[in-house]
């Protein structure tokens, strides 16, 4: 026997009546996919802190100004990571056998809490569109992915994912990257610190964002530099809004 199978034969000598819960074909498809991806993929991680002040200031501005489309900081992400993608195209990348496949539009996917389990759905395109178009169609996303109405092709295809974990009060976690992509950047909540700025304490709003790249593909100097674009935009947000 095993050492899981001990494990779990210990726990039920302790706990008698515990409750068995049937994998549904969802978590199965998960485990699989995750299981997958963590043995085969070389992760390394880059891990940088965002001043958001600027962009929360402006997305309070952005909503006062219209009650029917709110925008959210994930939808500034999102854009910041499609233009950001543009000037680091091998993080647009997908990984396949013995080559390197470069994207020249950013299908940003999307990860999305459903019952049971997630769904990945994709925004296509994301570097051509507004904060406001993107708000409307993530939004459209996610109330169709709960209901289980989302079709294939808006689950497949993206050359790159974000999984924000920030309306959860997370300060810092790892994502798993979703093959056949090359990064995954997981985002964690904003919050007050205390930051050094000319040799003055000073409190800021910070988000800290990890990107974890698959290390066959891409460098650390490329991750690095992906995140130091990144970071340019959402501290300086109005270069987001720049084609309306």
């Amino acid at each position: 026997m095993d050492t899981v199978a001990n494990d779990i034969a210990d726990a039920l000598e302790v706990n008698s009546s515990p409750e068995r819960i049937p994998l549904s074909p969802l978590r199965k498809a998960i485990a699989a996919r995750m299981t997958e991806a963590k043995q085969s993929i070389p992760h390394f991680r880059v891990v940088a802190d965002i001043e958001m002040d600027e962009l929360l200031r402006l997305r309070r501005e952005m909503n006062a100004q219209s009650a029917e489309s709110k925008v959210s900081v994930n939808d500034f992400i999102v854009k910041a990571c499609a233009l950001a993608l543009g000037e680091w195209p091998a993080i647009n990348s997908h990984f396949c056998d013995n080559e390197i496949v470069q994207f020249a539009q950013a299908d940003v996917s999307i990860v999305v809490s459903i019952d049971g389990g997630l769904t990945i759905p994709v925004l296509r395109k994301a570097e051509t569109k507004t904060v406001q178009e993107i708000a409307r169609e993530l939004a459209s996303l996610a109330s169709r992915a709960a209901r289980g109405q989302l079709k294939m092709s808006e689950i497949s295809g993206g050359s790159f994912t974000i999984s924000n974990m920030g309306m959860y009060g997370v300060d810092q976690f790892d994502a798993i990257i979703n093959p056949p992509q090359v990064a995954i950047l997981a985002a964690a909540r904003a919050k007050k610190k205390v930051i050094v700025v000319d040799n003055e304490a000073v409190i800021r709003t910070v988000m800290r964002v990890t990107l974890s790249v698959d290390h066959r593909a891409v460098d650390g100097a490329i991750g690095a530099g992906f995140l130091t674009s990144l970071s340019a935009y959402l501290e300086h947000p109005e270069s987001l809004l720049s084609e309306l």
